[in-house]
């Protein structure tokens, strides 16, 4: 299976997440079509039939890349959260020791 890029991912859902709430706020033959189309294009780049389905698979391969980016460049602009709560204890020690 082909892997989508994570930043057209998220695009992608940012558009789908947008159109949706257009449709439910003013429901019209274009909303319609728009979510339509944009719900089939996750689904295709997700490689399932299901907006579900496709927001679930969506989700698990953005987690993943996010993960895996952070394994592979420990730099201090990428941290995950149990590294930031361990952050955050030396902080409130630090700062009780003061």
């Amino acid at each position: 299976m082909l892997v989508p890029d994570p930043k057209v991912l998220r695009t992608l859902l940012t558009r789908y997440a947008e159109t949706r709430f257009a449709h439910a706020q003013n429901p019209t033959p274009e909303s319609r079509q728009a979510l339509d189309d944009v719900t089939y294009t996750l689904c295709v780049m997700t490689s399932t039939k299901t907006i579900e389905a496709a927001l679930a698979s969506a989700d698990a391969l953005l987690a993943r890349t996010c993960c895996a980016r952070a394994v592979e460049t420990p730099d201090s602009t990428v941290t995950l959260p149990a590294q930031s709560a361990q952050s955050a204890q030396k902080v409130s020690q630090a700062d009780l020791a003061a």
